[in-house]
C-alpha cells in the first residue's frame, strides 16, 4: 500500500485498538450473561438463545473482526475492502437468519423494541459495513467513517443487548417466588 494510502487507515489504529478490545471484553462477559440465564427458573430453549443471545456474540465478534482486519497490514486497500465487504455480506445474511429464529422461538413475545434491537439495527450496520466496504478503495476517508460507525453501532447492539436479557432475568425470573405461589 502506497504511504498516502495507508495514512487515512494508519490513523484509524488507536480507535481499532479500543473498540476492539472492548469487543473481546464483553465478548466474555456475555458468557456470563449466559450462565445466568442457565443457572435462572427461566425455560430458556436452544431458539431463544439463537435468537436472542447468540447475536450478541457474533456483533462482538463481528467488531472484534473489523478492528483486526483494519488493523493488518494490507498491502492495497482493496484486499482490506474485500474482507470487510466479506463480512458485512455475511452480517447481513446472519440478521436475516437472526428475524427467521426470533419468529421461530415461542418462549418469548418479541416487542418493538426487541425487533429494532436484534433485527433491524444490526441490519443496518452489516449492510453499512458492506457498501463501506465497496467504497473503501475509491473514497477511503468517508469509507472508514462508516466502517468506525459500524463498530461502534455494533458494539452499541451488544451492550444494548446483553443489559436486555439481564434485566429480563433478574425482573422476570429471579425475584423471589411469594410462598403462597408453589409455581
Amino acid at each position: 500500500m502506497k504511504d498516502a494510502a495507508l495514512s487515512p487507515q494508519a490513523s484509524w489504529e488507536n480507535f481499532y485498538v479500543i473498540v476492539g478490545s472492548s469487543a473481546a471484553a464483553l465478548t466474555g462477559l456475555q458468557f456470563v450473561v449466559i450462565a445466568l440465564i442457565a443457572e435462572s427458573r427461566a425455560k430458556s430453549t436452544h431458539r431463544e438463545i439463537a435468537a436472542f443471545g447468540t447475536p450478541t456474540i457474533v456483533h462482538f465478534c463481528a467488531v472484534l473482526l473489523m478492528s483486526a482486519i483494519l488493523s493488518a497490514p494490507w498491502q492495497v486497500l482493496s484486499s482490506a475492502a474485500f474482507a470487510l465487504g466479506s463480512c458485512g455480506a455475511a452480517g447481513v445474511v446472519y440478521a436475516l437468519i437472526v428475524v427467521m429464529r426470533t419468529r421461530r422461538q415461542t418462549g418469548y413475545k418479541p416487542v418493538l423494541e426487541d425487533w429494532l434491537w436484534h433485527a433491524v439495527f444490526p441490519f443496518i450496520a452489516y449492510a453499512a459495513l458492506l457498501v463501506a466496504a465497496v467504497i473503501l478503495p475509491r473514497v477511503p476517508a468517508t469509507a472508514l467513517f462508516v466502517v468506525g460507525a459500524t463498530a461502534l453501532l455494533l458494539l452499541f447492539i451488544g451492550i444494548h443487548n446483553a443489559w436486555d436479557a439481564v434485566t429480563h432475568i433478574a425482573v422476570e425470573h429471579l425475584r423471589p417466588r411469594e410462598p403462597w405461589n408453589k409455581s
